[in-house]
């Protein structure tokens, strides 16, 4: 019996996910909280947002690590 690793095969983005990561960065939501309403890993996310035709802010975790005065 041999102990061989199974390779995770990558999800393809789906139009739908595409427009739904689009609308999901427009509302400023964090690269993290994406990933978990797409069911995908925040590198996934981010790596997706760098491509043209979306652009994620990198302050866009500001309104969920709000400071007291």
């Amino acid at each position: 019996m041999s102990n061989t690793a199974t390779i995770k095969e990558r999800k393809r983005w789906t139009k739908s996910d595409e427009k739904r990561l689009g609308s999901l960065v427009r509302h400023n939501t964090p690269a993290i909280v994406i990933g978990l309403m797409l069911g995908r890993t925040s590198v996934a996310v981010k790596s997706k947002a760098n491509e043209p035709g979306v652009s994620m802010r990198l302050d866009n975790q500001s309104r969920y690590r709000r400071r007291k005065k």
